[in-house]
């Protein structure tokens, strides 16, 4: 699961319907694709519509429409891929069309680089990969895009504890809100990343500002603003909130020949898997170095291993670096003697 998680916190929004099923549908046989336009201009948080037409048949169902998939191909804009609305199928001219809602965020050139049979609606995958299709391009100067920001309180969060995020929407151009309540969508962990669609939205106000409280959770999830599209999102800010690192070690024996390894097992609380833990022993009366190593497991458990090098009581300590999320911690110390 954390796994998924990293990836999705990762993922662009538009990449769900281009997750690979199987092979292109045989069925959907394309002759051309245009657009009604070759370059727009768009603001802030509007959209400009501009009019695909495919032309092709569909052996399977001629009511099915289609979706035209865009990627990027020169610009900065946040979209990397653009698709198109669910283009409605015309039998008679042996076409499906429909608009293309192109946003700020898209500022820069997207080449036309397949289709999909529609409907568009994430989490459900099209039964079919991508029908590729090299198509014409379109050239979006994006102005006045937006900027997503977040403040969590507190700063790092505890476990099982509420916290709140205040997120704001502004003209990143200007540095200024938009001067007007925006809908935006609140989400966490996959809906992060699935269909915006047809789900509760939060209201921000003037400043373009809202402030949501969430429960304490054991897991860190991914928390996200998305801000609302057709027919998906055009922009978003996604994050795991900061999490402590909370370590407990302690040893499989208490005392040992010298020489003798002795396992040292703990736990990372929120299992923070793969992470690096260090145990560390201490030289003189402060300095601590590190003398093995191991990853934290799925369980967030790990082990680590201790070797008694004299005679006599050795304090060590496990220690975990910042990793992703979780901050830096260390456990209580220890000691193993050596015999």
């Amino acid at each position: 699961m954390r796994r998924v998680l990293a990836a999705l916190l990762a993922a662009p929004l538009m990449a769900m319907p281009l997750v690979a099923q199987a092979a292109p549908d045989p069925e959907l046989h394309i002759e051309s694709v245009t657009l009604n336009k070759t370059s727009v201009a768009v603001s802030g948080l509007n959209t400009a519509p501009i009019m695909v037409t495919v032309k092709g048949k569909y052996d399977a169902d001629e009511n099915t429409p289609v979706n035209v998939i865009l990627e990027r191909t020169g610009g900065s804009g946040q979209l990397s891929q653009m698709l198109s609305t669910n283009l409605v199928r015309n039998e008679a001219a042996g076409t499906w069309s429909g608009p293309l809602n192109v946003p700020s965020t898209a500022n820069g050139t997207f080449k036309v680089i397949g289709l999909v049979t529609g409907p568009f609606f994430p989490p459900s995958p099209p039964i079919y990969d991508v029908t590729p299709y090299a198509g014409p391009s379109i050239a979006v100067t994006g102005t006045h895009q937006p900027r997503i920001t977040a403040v969590v309180t507190p700063k790092v969060v505890p476990f099982n504890q509420l916290y709140s995020i205040k997120w704001a929407v502004s003209d990143a151009q200007t540095g200024k809100p938009y001067g007007t309540r925006l809908r935006v969508f609140l989400g966490t962990n996959s809906s992060c990343v699935e269909y915006f669609g047809p789900r509760s939205t939060n209201l921000t106000d003037t400043n373009g500002v809202v402030t949501k409280a969430y429960p304490g959770v054991s897991m860190a999830p991914i928390t996200c603003l998305l801000l609302p599209g057709t027919p998906d999102a055009i922009g978003w800010l996604s994050f795991v909130p900061a999490r402590p690192g909370i370590v407990s070690a302690a040893p499989a024996k208490s005392s040992a020949p010298v020489g003798t390894v002795v396992p040292v097992n703990g736990s990372v609380q929120g299992a923070p898997y793969s992470c690096p833990v260090h145990l560390q022993r201490l030289y003189g009366a402060t300095q601590w170095r590190t003398v093995s190593s191991a990853t934290v497991r799925q369980s967030g458990r790990f082990t680590v291993n201790a070797q008694p090098a004299y005679q006599g009581t050795i304090p060590y300590r496990a220690s975990f670096p910042k990793c992703r999320n979780w901050q830096a911690g260390v456990s209580k110390a220890f000691s193993i003697r050596g015999t």
